[in-house]
């Protein structure tokens, strides 16, 4: 019944889409997202250096998340239709998810789509690899969304991240451009986010801060609540943050594990001492950082199977990975951490960590616009 409903779908879009197919094409680059409301710090900083070096071309964004209410989700498709004229009167679309107005429809050969995926990398898999599995989508559903396809460029941070991308997106080396995101100037630059974490928390200022990072599952509660527990017998000198994931999180905010002010997860990374995570992204930034991290996956058989991942941990950072949380204080207490192990993997995953990630990126767009 979906598969039908999306077929009729996509007949009633390009119906809408061929009279505005029509418009003239202007000096303009659309941003697509449903990730969020607002404007990504990639897309901020992108923004800012593509007014610097292309001052007369014009930045729409068109970012809504899919709202839960009946009355909101009829709203968000009249949304659809401004989508559709955005696309068909640019140069350029820039996208950082899945886009059913880019996938679906037939675009005029002048504009081109660039995908600039929400991570920095990707330790799970994601997209048209995890099709079928337990935790990724429907074959046929995935086939009747026409998922990822259309992309003239896709962004990979290494060429080791950039064969899962062409296996996520189905898409071939030809189409993807190595290049980091523009978060990581961001993460490399002193914004005096840590003056102003301690300023706001003096009590944690002689405190080591060990950082939770965790992606969004089923397990979530349950495995942040292991490692609460065996944190009880950390000495007084640690302090675990937890940060959930920021746009799903089943775990409660605890006043003991939380702190005051509102930090971005760039800004906690470089408070924080060492970092826990487990199949999130973010380990690919804290290793930019250098901060010493560890993945916490008491579920990674299951996962595997389940989820499926792209990188072995177990192979690749064997000294920092840990089924059990126990295991896991003991060694945040008492280890030596391996940096070069850490360095190995950071080389591997992201290669350019100096602060020149968006203008790169401003640069390739503004030859791709042309």
């Amino acid at each position: 019944m979906k598969v039908f409903l999306i077929t009729i779908l996509k007949i009633g879009l390009k119906v809408l889409y061929a009279p505005l197919k029509l418009a003239k094409t202007q000096n303009r680059i659309v941003y697509l997202s449903r990730q969020s409301n607002d404007k990504s710090i990639d897309m901020l900083l992108l923004e800012k250096e593509l007014n610097k070096i292309c001052p007369d071309t014009q930045q729409v964004f068109r970012l809504r998340m899919i709202p839960s209410g009946f009355f909101d989700k009829i709203k968000y498709c009249f949304g659809v239709i401004g989508d559709m004229y955005y696309l068909s009167t640019s140069k350029v679309a820039i996208l950082d998810t899945y886009s059913i107005t880019v996938s679906c429809l037939k675009h005029k050969s002048d504009l081109k789509v660039i995908q600039m995926w929400h991570a920095l990398g990707a330790i799970k898999k994601f997209g048209l690899q995890s099709i079928g599995t337990k935790e990724g989508r429907d074959e046929n559903l995935s086939r009747a969304m026409c998922m990822h396809e259309n992309y003239d460029y896709v962004l990979a941070p290494s060429k080791a991240t950039a064969k899962f991308y062409m296996e996520a997106f189905g898409c071939n080396s030809s189409n993807i451009k190595i290049c980091s995101l523009p978060r990581v100037d961001e993460l490399m630059s002193d914004t005096g986010s840590s003056q102003r974490f301690y300023e706001l928390n003096p009590e944690l200022s002689q405190k080591k801060i060990v950082l939770y990072l965790p992606t969004f599952r089923d397990r979530e509660a349950f495995v942040a609540n292991e490692l609460k527990v065996e944190f009880e017998d950390m000495p007084l000198n640690y302090q675990l943050i937890i940060s959930p994931h920021p746009l799903f999180s089943k775990i409660k905010k605890d006043k003991k594990y939380s702190y005051n002010g509102e930090f971005s997860t760039y800004d906690l990374l470089k408070v924080a001492d060492c970092v826990i995570t487990d199949y999130s992204a973010c380990a690919f930034e804290a290793s930019a950082l250098m901060k010493p991290t560890y993945f916490f996956v008491p579920d990674y058989v299951q996962y595997e199977k389940e989820r499926g991942l792209n990188v072995d941990l177990k192979a690749e950072m064997p000294s920092a990975t840990f089924e059990d949380a126990k295991e896991l204080c003991i060694a945040i207490k008492e280890k030596a951490y391996d940096l070069n192990m850490l360095y190995a993997f950071k080389s591997k995953y992201v290669e350019n960590t100096n602060s020149n990630n968006t203008e790169i990126l401003a640069k390739f767009i503004s030859i791709v616009k042309e």
